[in-house]
């Protein structure tokens, strides 16, 4: 019992955070229900850690949290993945990295948040104009000569969840030792004041049939 109450009081800690204005209404009003429960679960699922950036990127369950996918666990992905690639190209003239999504709810706000956030860095952005199969957003890494790129999709998983897959210069998922360093830096962020939410609205390029 004396563990539990403890738990509660770490999670309950770390959703306050999350009250702040700096998230938007929909997100303080989610975590605030979750506050108020009298059944303290959902609260504890949804704050209890970070989501995690493997190797593969991200997956997990939608919704308000630190252990949730949603706008705030994407963009510290995004933009983690951004100074990798800034750090790693810096001698390329323009960066510049493919976003797909398939058809989940949230797929294309998410890919939009993720297309904002790279071009708020400076990185160009190629960005589908509607759901593509993963192996289409591969083929436009090379198709299009870019470093990077991004697809949210959670494969398999049940409907709650939605997933961020990352890719390298050759369109395949991440191999040493671009996958541990990318962690790294996305490890590093840790406040949403260190993502750049504002997009640059000059570099993001809807790309569709052209590259069917």
């Amino acid at each position: 019992m004396q563990q539990n109450e403890e738990l509660i009081k770490v999670v309950t800690e770390r959703a306050q955070k999350w009250l702040d204005p700096k998230y938007d209404e929909e997100t303080r009003t989610e975590v605030k229900a979750l506050l108020d429960a009298d059944d303290k679960t959902n609260l504890i699922e949804a704050f209890y850690k970070d989501l995690e950036f493997g190797t593969g990127g991200l997956r997990g369950i939608m919704g308000a949290g630190t252990n949730r996918m949603n706008i705030y666990t994407v963009g510290a992905a995004t933009q983690g993945l951004a100074n990798y690639l800034k750090d790693v190209f810096k001698e390329e003239p323009q960066i510049s990295v493919v976003v797909g999504h398939d058809v989940r709810n949230n797929s294309r706000k998410f890919a939009e948040i993720v297309a904002d956030i790279f071009s708020a860095n400076g990185i160009k952005v190629y960005l589908f104009d509607a759901c593509r199969p993963t192996p289409e957003v591969s083929y436009a890494i090379r198709r299009l000569g870019c470093q990077s790129g991004v697809n949210i999709t959670a494969s398999h998983n049940p409907k709650e969840y939605n997933g961020y897959k990352a890719y390298w210069s050759d369109g395949a998922q991440m191999i040493a030792p671009h996958d541990v360093k990318t962690i790294e830096y996305v490890n590093a962020i840790t406040s949403v004041d260190q993502i750049k939410f504002t997009p640059n609205k000059d570099l993001i390029q809807i790309i569709g049939k052209d590259v069917d």
